[in-house]
């Protein structure tokens, strides 16, 4: 198999044949599993979901704290 990083010069390629026409697909009875995560050759699915709870509880701490601020300039009127 070739690079495809590469690039060649002076080939030249036969022309593409004519695509037979697509079959519809039969449909599907049930809901398929998604296809898992392979990040470097792990599952990245626990990561993300772990990313996902840190940006959760990091973006609600932030909201509260600029809340706090807003409580607390109220006050001093």
């Amino acid at each position: 198999m070739a690079d495809p990083t590469t690039t060649e010069t002076g080939a030249v390629s036969a022309p593409a044949a004519p695509a037979a026409p697509a079959a519809v697909p039969a449909p599907e009875t049930g809901r398929a599993k998604p296809a898992k995560t392979i990040d470097a050759g792990k599952q990245a699915n626990r990561r993300i979901g772990v990313r996902l709870v840190i940006y959760t509880v990091a973006t609600h701490a932030f909201a509260g704290f600029i809340l706090l601020l807003f409580e607390l300039g109220n006050r001093n009127k």
